[in-house]
């Protein structure tokens, strides 16, 4: 704390990083309300139509649009306190750019495995874009990688997905718990 000096490239070593979980880019006064569904939601029978997550985000009845807790599941609000700061956050990745040799240069960081490719992609602020300017090469889309770097807080917009993160990644290594 209070090292004003930023860290360079070169010198940045593990304990260096913040390690963040998903639940730290959601603004406390959301992930609140997230932590407390209201109690309708006890009375939806497990495996019916409205147990599927899509039918809850786009529900059209007028009363959701004033529902915090739907409100809340597709927040696009940010934790501006983590714009800028040197973290660590594991999660799945979602390819983007890559050239001929499979070389990805550019990714959706993601909480969990297959968001944004077989099944509706998560609230913008449970999104990374990851900028990787030498490339990674992915051979396992399904195994779990810390990803650290500079995180940003910007939106950005593409046909998969909107993110309201960035991060130029500095390192990359499989998850390990």
């Amino acid at each position: 704390e209070g090292n004003a000096e930023p860290a360079s490239v070169d010198d940045t070593s593990l304990n260096e990083f913040q390690t963040l979980e998903w639940s730290d880019l959601i603004p406390p006064e959301i992930l609140e309300i997230l932590m407390n569904p209201p109690s309708y939601l006890d009375d939806i029978e497990d495996g019916s139509v409205e147990d599927q997550i899509g039918s809850q985000i786009k529900s059209s009845s007028p009363v959701d649009s004033e529902d915090i807790y739907q409100q809340a599941l597709v927040s696009s609000e940010i934790n501006s306190e983590l714009n800028g700061e040197m973290v660590r956050i594991p999660g799945f990745i979602v390819p983007l750019e890559f050239d001929d040799d499979q070389t990805v240069t550019q990714f959706f960081l993601v909480p969990f495995f297959g968001a944004c490719l077989h099944m509706p992609p998560p609230p913008p602020n449970q999104i990374i874009l990851v900028s990787s300017p030498n490339g990674v090469q992915l051979s396992a889309l399904y195994d779990p990688f810390w990803v650290e770097g500079q995180l940003r807080t910007t939106f950005q917009e593409n046909d998969m997905a909107t993110s309201a993160y960035s991060m130029a990644m500095l390192r990359l290594e499989p998850y390990s718990y």
